[in-house]
């Protein structure tokens, strides 16, 4: 458990670091390209020495059961998760390269961090349901990593685009349905919707909705 803690430690503290202070130097050094090539291998690299640490520790015990209504909940916050993540790659001006801002649309209406936010929904759905010691250490990595993540982000491109990012974070929320209902669209449903039924399909024992009709 102390080497799976130091090894979330370093997944989540060399995001930081070089998503933000480190990230200039390393950029003007060795230009955006390699510099995009150098994080992507760090971030592999903690994630597989997480993942494998995680693997190596073998079974625990729970430390609740979270019940039917449980599994209910966390289908439908998983089914969530998959269309804001696969929403998030349409009309995004946080992935890299992206130049033009328009307004807000799709899972971007719904909230600005729609990938981040796919991310922490997995990472408590996770956390929940296998209730272990070892997935509170991994998914609350994935879950701060996510969250803070979007908050540095905002601060980032409020920096770099100024007055046309105030415009974009002013029509859609940092929180989920924060500015109320909206619609994902229907690439985002309908895409995110299959994700989620083959995904959780491919998962080593039933869940989502496999769990009842597999």
């Amino acid at each position: 458990m102390t080497v799976l803690a130091l090894a979330c430690l370093i997944f989540v503290g060399t995001h930081f670091a070089l998503s933000h202070p480190l990230r200039p130097g390393l950029v003007a050094r060795l230009g955006e390209r390699r510099f995009q090539m150098l994080y992507s291998v760090i971030a592999l690299a903690a994630l597989g020495v997480m993942i494998w640490v995680y693997g190596r520790l073998g079974d625990q015990a729970p430390l609740w059961s979270i019940g039917e209504a449980g599994w209910i909940a966390a289908t439908v916050l998983m089914w969530v998760a998959s269309i804001l993540l696969v929403g998030s790659f349409v009309g995004n001006p946080a992935l890299p390269g992206a130049r033009r801002v328009s307004a807000p649309r799709g899972v971007l209406a719904i909230t600005r961090h729609a990938m981040m936010w796919s991310f922490s929904l997995w990472a408590i759905v996770h956390l929940t349901l296998v209730a272990t010691p070892k997935a509170m250490l991994l998914d609350g990595a994935i879950l701060l990593l996510a969250l803070g993540g979007s908050v540095g982000q905002d601060r980032k491109k409020r920096r770099l685009m100024g007055e046309r990012w105030h415009e974009w974070a002013s029509q859609t929320a940092f929180v989920p349905f924060g500015r109320g209902p909206k619609s994902p669209g229907a690439f985002a449903l309908v895409g995110g919707t299959i994700v989620f039924l083959v995904a959780t399909w491919l998962h080593p024992f039933p869940v989502g909705i496999w769990r009842w009709i597999g």
